[in-house]
């Protein structure tokens, strides 16, 4: 079989023993294996390359990035809304000063367009104070307060009481920065394994045991069945990056105390593409934060398209860990929401015209906390706090994860290697 001979092939030609057979799965050793191949997984591997180990990286789609690496905003975040001293806050700062540089040093695609957050009504311009004094906590020093008719100065389309300007909050090509970081790892040795789906786990006589099949196997497996593994692994080390599936899979980790894997909460995410060709904003605009997001707010590709999004939708579902393995859930983009976008950005964009919105595409963000609750930090888990050797599990990467990759992988390799 293709999965077993690649991933048995490398393992043999990095000089790994194999340790024996059990239940009919080949067995074979693996210094360290990282679960999925988004942004950050990508990110993980090549600090874990580039610090000396021999990593494989297995991903149940068919390719890098197709989950809520490939659905969101494309922003560079500056690191403003996140509880001081929280990892949001301090991946973000941090994730930002590294991609950036990255960014320069390997032509990866990205613009510092900076970003307003407006007020629109007098109720509101006392949280724009509340944000510039959360920022200048978390080492964001750079944002600007200004009076209505500054910002519309710089925006002339725009209509707002207040607003914050954040100048170093920019965008990036996430595509073209994940193939950079692919490349980065397969350079120094990465062996990467797509349609191959991680289904469980143990903590065995032998250490760590991941249990493998080719994704193709799960298509059609009755839902709560059990699944048989066609190739088991036994990493040292065991990232689990795999975003959106992250909790359904350790709650399939025997041995792992339950007790410290959250309840995951799914929200669905629609952006909706101005139909116009010329820009009417030269910056991001951002509303004020709402419950379960940063608010509908503005984005422009790098192509100079202008998106509106996301709004929140809260989703039920995630029960079925065969489903969030192969990323089964529903992304199509309802055109009747559109009705919802236009009073919400005509508070900021009162030009906005009738039918000119077109449905975009959506993303479905891995939250660890659902309606009305508090937003919640990542979560980065490892030994220090489950007690198993060499399993670090990434709960709850949604924003700023794509900011803060390069970040969470210096925190890994830091701290847990």
């Amino acid at each position: 079989m293709l999965l077993l001979r690649r991933l048995a092939g490398a393992a043999r030609r990095r000089g790994l023993a194999a340790r024996g057979l059990a239940s009919g799965a080949p067995r074979e050793a693996a210094d360290a294996v990282v679960v999925g191949a988004g942004v950050v997984g990508l990110a993980v591997a090549r600090a874990l390359a580039m610090a000396g180990r021999e990593v494989v990286v297995v991903e149940a789609g068919p390719s890098f990035g197709t989950g809520t690496s490939s659905r969101n905003s494309e922003v560079i975040h500056a690191g403003i809304y996140y509880p001081p001293r929280s990892l949001k806050a301090r991946l973000c700062v941090r994730g930002k000063e590294m991609l950036y540089k990255y960014c320069a040093e390997r032509g990866v695609a990205h613009k510092q367009l900076g970003k307003l957050i407006v007020a629109t009504g007098a109720a509101e311009t006392g949280k724009l104070d509340m944000l510039l004094r959360n920022a200048n906590e978390n080492g964001v020093n750079d944002l600007q307060l200004m009076e209505g008719s500054q910002a519309m100065e710089l925006e002339p389309e725009l209509r707002c009481l207040k607003a914050l300007l954040s100048p170093s909050t920019g965008i990036v090509d996430s595509h073209s920065f994940m193939l950079s970081l692919l490349a980065d790892a397969e350079n120094l040795g990465t062996t990467i394994s797509y349609n191959t789906a991680v289904i469980g786990g143990q903590v065995g006589y032998e250490g760590l045991e991941l249990h493998i099949c080719e994704s193709k196997e799960l298509q059609n497996h009755p839902v709560g069945s059990h699944v048989t593994p066609q190739l088991v692994l036994l990493p040292k080390l065991l990232i689990n990056s795999a975003g959106l599936s992250a909790v359904p899979l350790a709650k399939q980790f025997h041995g792992l105390d339950q007790a410290f894997v959250p309840n995951p909460h799914y929200a669905r995410g629609c952006y909706f593409t101005l139909s116009q060709t010329k820009s009417p904003f030269s910056h991001l605009i951002y509303p004020l934060p709402e419950d379960g997001g940063i608010g509908v707010h503005v984005t422009i590709d790098l192509n100079g398209q202008v998106r509106f999004g996301p709004d929140v939708e809260w989703l039920d579902g995630g029960e079925d860990p065969v489903s969030c393995f192969l990323n089964r859930f529903d992304y199509s983009v309802n055109p009747t929401r559109c009705s919802v976008f236009y009073p919400v950005v005509r508070k900021y964009f009162p030009n906005l015209k009738d039918g000119s919105l077109e449905p975009g595409y959506s993303g479905i963000r891995p939250k660890l906390s659902g309606p009305g609750q508090p937003p919640s930090d990542f979560v980065i888990q490892g030994q220090d706090i489950h007690g198993i050797t060499g399993l670090v599990n990434l709960f709850g990467i949604e924003s700023p994860g794509l900011t803060s990759s390069l970040s969470i992988a210096e925190h890994i390799v830091s701290r847990y290697l």
